[in-house]
C-alpha cells in the first residue's frame, strides 16, 4: 500500500516529517505535490498558511482544495503527494453541511481510492480525542467525526504514525497485536 498516515498533537511534528519525506522523495528524483486543505479564514491562518508554504521548496507543485481531496489526488499524475490536513478537510466538509454519515462516506472512498494509488500518498491529521472534553455539541460532533475520518484513514493506511515531541510510534491493528 502506498497511503502514509501521520497523526498527533499540535506541533508534534507530524508536517516536518512529512516535509522531510517530500525532500527525500524528491531528492531520488520523484515529483512532489503538497495539497494544502487549510481556509485562509483570519490573519493567524494566513500566517500558518504562509509559514508552511515557506517550509517547502518552490520545486514542489501545490495544490489547494479544500472540499474534493479524491479529484485533487486523481490531478496529480504522479510522484508523491502529501495531504495536509484531515482535520481542516473534516471542518470544511462540516462547515460545508455535510452530515457525518456523508462525511464517514466521502473519507471512506477517499483513502481507499489513496491507498490504491500507485504512487505513494502521505496524510496528515491530528488526534483531538485525547485533550478535554468539548463543552459544546459542535465541538463534540468535530472531535467524534474526526475520530471516525482518522480511523477510516489508519484502516486504509500501509503505515500509520503517531508522533509525539517528534519522534513516530507506529501504530498497529489492536487486533493483530493480540494475535487474535
Amino acid at each position: 500500500m502506498s497511503l502514509t498516515l501521520l497523526i498527533g498533537g499540535a506541533r508534534s511534528g507530524k508536517s516536518s516529517l512529512a516535509v522531510d519525506i517530500g525532500h527525500r522523495h524528491h531528492a531520488a528524483g520523484d515529483a512532489v505535490t503538497y495539497l494544502a486543505t487549510a481556509p485562509a479564514v483570519d490573519d493567524d491562518m494566513e500566517q500558518r498558511i504562509e509559514r508552511h508554504r515557506s517550509e517547502r521548496p518552490t520545486t514542489w507543485a501545490t495544490i489547494e482544495e479544500q472540499h474534493d481531496l479524491a479529484a485533487a489526488v486523481e490531478s496529480v499524475p504522479s510522484g508523491l503527494v502529501i495531504i495536509d490536513c484531515l482535520t481542516l478537510w473534516t471542518s470544511n466538509l462540516m462547515w460545508d453541511g455535510l452530515d457525518d454519515d456523508a462525511i464517514r462516506s466521502v473519507a471512506s472512498t477517499t483513502a481507499a481510492q489513496c491507498a490504491q494509488r500507485r504512487d505513494p500518498v502521505v496524510v496528515i491529521t491530528n488526534e483531538v480525542g485525547l485533550g478535554v472534553h468539548p463543552d459544546t455539541e459542535l465541538g463534540r460532533r468535530y472531535r467524534d467525526t474526526l475520530g471516525w475520518v482518522n480511523q477510516t484513514w489508519a484502516a486504509a493506511a500501509g503505515t500509520a504514525l503517531l508522533l509525539v515531541a517528534g519522534k513516530a510510534i507506529p501504530l498497529h491493528d489492536p487486533l493483530e497485536t493480540l494475535g487474535r
